[in-house]
Parts: structure tokens; sequence; C-alpha cells
């Protein structure tokens, strides 16, 4: 089925690179149960769903797309998830939040399955879709910050400030990213995961996490709930979560498609600038971020950590099937998963870099055309300061056709841009988030 031979590689060469991409991306096991719990979804369900949603979508990359990549849910849309639409939107709780996700990914799945999603990816500007990638990242680092105590809240004008750096939290915290940016200075794959497990092992010797449930068990099922499609209508309707779903479809497009094609040429994969079969890579993100939703989790999305699966020596589907399989093993130990999570300290640093190498886009950005750079500055200034991405994304569409207008420049601008426009200003008039 996959072709070892053709795409020059060896079985050993597929399983390491398997078994790399699974340790450089395991921290989402811990991590997205973290973030996904502010919002008060369960632990449990969190967990499973997670694995459910990365196995499904990696199983259907490696079998029917054959590509070398996994899927798992994406960090900033947990994140978005649990501060922009939970927490922004009083009243409604994690299951209605839920109704809107499934929404997104059935109509992102729909449109993966036409050329329409190929013709809004291009109508979208270069500069918009670096910027937004990078104010997630500032975003997400700005939370492992916080959540860690290294910045914490202040009764001053200056809004926050640093932390008690004595405390045990942020000394740990602080141990950890010192462990994770020296395995990361030595390229060693999976050094979030090493930092991690660095910083659980002395947190253990210090006190600060315990075992008392063990360390392995059988997956917990009892947790798992499947979202009914037919309410998940009225729910939407009811609260009005019509820019989150707007939200969650923009973003989940183009950060797919553009990791994708970022690992496939990598890998060697492209053939004269495209992608053969990107139509099965694109609809196994559709599928698996869909099952996820009904399941508990936020839209999935093509991991870049695939990357190191590849470096590893990965050309196929089979390292995607090693992934998968991987993850499924996963899901016994959510006991020990569940230990760590109570811990700040292990899985901050994992989202502070995290945050930083996702804030690397800004330097695509074109930095000497202002009518580009001004609302690209603005995503990625008020997606921290307002704890709300999809603030950020609101303001770069609304200002973007403006600047360019008053350029002279309006037939560049793509016309679903204008559209985009005026969706979102009518969402930051109507239904902002708080």
């Amino acid at each position: 089925m996959f072709d070892l031979q053709a795409a020059q590689t060896t079985l050993r060469r597929e399983i390491l690179g398997g078994l790399t991409t699974f340790v450089t991306m395991s921290y989402i096991i811990v991590v997205n149960p973290i973030i996904l719990g502010d919002a008060k979804v369960p632990f449990q369900q969190a967990f499973i769903a997670t694995i459910i949603a990365t196995i499904v979508g990696t199983l259907i990359m490696a079998l029917f797309a054959r590509y070398p990549i996994a899927i798992a849910p994406g960090m900033g849309m947990n994140a978005y998830f649990a501060y922009s639409v939970v927490q922004a939107h009083k009243g409604i709780d994690y299951r209605v939040a839920f109704s809107a996700v499934f929404l997104a990914t059935l109509i992102f799945a729909l449109i993966s399955l036409t050329p329409l999603r190929t013709k809004l990816i291009e109508a979208i500007p270069v500069n918009l879709k670096h910027a937004i990638t990078a104010g997630i990242g500032l975003f997400i680092a700005f939370l492992g910050l916080r959540m860690t105590g290294i910045i914490q809240a202040t009764n001053s004008s200056n809004l926050v400030g640093l932390g008690n750096l004595h405390s045990i939290s942020v000394l740990l915290t602080l141990i950890g990213l010192v462990v994770t940016l020296i395995c990361m200075a030595l390229n060693l794959n999976g050094a979030l995961f090493f930092g991690m497990l660095v910083t659980g092992i002395i947190a253990f010797a210090t006190g600060q996490i315990s075992f008392s449930k063990g360390i392995a068990s059988l997956p917990p099922l009892e947790g798992l709930v499947a979202y009914n499609p037919v309410t998940a209508i009225g729910d939407v309707i009811h609260y009005g979560l019509y820019g989150a779903i707007f939200s969650f479809v923009l973003v989940t497009l183009f950060d797919t498609t553009g990791t994708i094609l970022g690992v496939a040429e990598q890998a060697g994969l492209m053939k004269n600038g495209k992608l053969p079969r990107i139509e099965r890579a694109l609809l196994a993100d559709s599928l698996g971020a869909l099952v996820g939703s009904m399941f508990g989790t936020t839209p999935t999305t093509a991991y870049i950590e695939s990357a190191s699966g590849v470096a590893a020596g990965g050309r196929t589907g089979l390292t995607a099937l090693v992934v998968a399989l991987l993850f499924a093993v996963a899901a016994f130990f959510s006991p020990l998963v569940g230990a760590i999570s109570g811990v700040a300290a292990i899985t901050g640093p994992a989202l502070i870099i995290v945050g930083a190498l996702m804030l690397s886009s800004v330097s695509h950005i074109e930095w000497e055309r202002f009518d580009e750079v001004f609302p690209a500055f603005l995503v990625i200034l008020s997606m921290p300061l307002t704890s709300s991405i999809a603030t950020g994304i609101a303001f770069g569409f609304i200002f973007y056709p403006i600047m360019k207008i008053f350029r002279g420049q309006w037939r560049a601008v793509h016309p679903l841009v204008y559209i985009f426009a005026v969706l979102f200003l009518l969402m930051l008039i109507f239904a902002p988030p708080s």
C-alpha cells in the first residue's frame, strides 16, 4: 500500500519517523485537556476526545492520503474555544460551545470536498495569514507565562507585572524552560517532551505531583459524549455563535493547508509546485476535526511537528500510521496525564516555546509596506491584549481593505475580503467578544 521502494525509504525509517513525530507532538495529550479545562470541559472527556480526533485524522491521512503528516487538535483553536467563546459569552457552557465547533467543522469538511477551499485560501491576504499565526503564538506564550505565575495581574496602570520569582511554580517553570531550550539548542527531536519529562521528575521529587490513581488504566470511555447535530444548530441560533463558527473555519482553513504544504515541501513530495492527492490530505484533517468535535475537542490541524518525522526519514503514510498507533497506546495512560496536568509548571514551558515558534511567522510579513503592515500589526497586538483571537482577526480584516481603498488599490483586494470585513464589523458591533 505504501510502496516504500518508490518513496526511496525503508520500514525502519518509517517507524523511526513515526516515533519521532509522536514524541515531538505528544505534549498535546497533556496541554489540550488543560486548556479545555479552563472552559470546564471534564479532563477525562477532553483527554479521550483528543486521542480519538488524533487517531481518526492521522489514520485517514495515513491510509487514504498516504502522507507522513500527523493530525491533532490545534494549538490556538483550543485557546480560542476556552477564552474567546466559553469564558467571553456569559450564559453558555462548553456543551453549547461545542455546537459551534461541530457546525464549523461540518462546514469545513463540506468546503474541503469542493474547489471553494482553494479559492478561500487564495483570497486571504498573505500578510494577514502570517499575522494571525504570529498573533496566536503571542497569545499562547502569554497564556503560558500567566498560568505559571511568571507574570500576573497588578492593581497598577501597568495591568500586568512580574510574578513572584521565589515561588515554587515559577522556579520549576524556569527550570523546565531552560531544560527545553537546551534540548532545542542541541537539535534534539522531542525537546518539548524531554523538557516536560525532566520538569515532571523534579516535581515528583519535590512532592508537587503524586500518582495516587496510578499511571495506567483502561481508556476513560465513561466520560465520552457524542453531541447531537440537531441540537447544535439550535444552540448556535439561540446563542448567536455565528462569529465563533466563522473564526473557527477561517483559522483552520489556511492553518492546515499551510502546514501540509510546508511539510510536503520538506519531504520532497511536491510535484511541479503542487501536492498530489492534496484533496485527500485536506479531507483527512476535516474528518478528524468533525469526529473530534462530536466527542469534545476543538478543530484538528496538520502538525508542523510532522517535519521532525520527515527529517528522521519518514516519507509515506506508514509514518502517520505509526503515530496513530502510538496515540492509541497513550489512551491507556490517562492517570499519568491527569497527574501531570495538575502542575502548570510542567506544561507552561511548552506553551511559551510553541508560542515563540509560531511568532516566527512575522519574518514573512512585508514590513516595508505600511498598508500591509498596519492591519497585520493590529492582529498581532490585539490578540494577547484582548485575550481574544477573534478580535484580532476582526481588526485585521476590517482595516486591511480600508488601507487599500485609500491607497487607491481597492481592486487588488479580493471581493471575499470585503465580505469578511463586513461580517467581522457586524460581529464587533452586535456580538463583540468580551
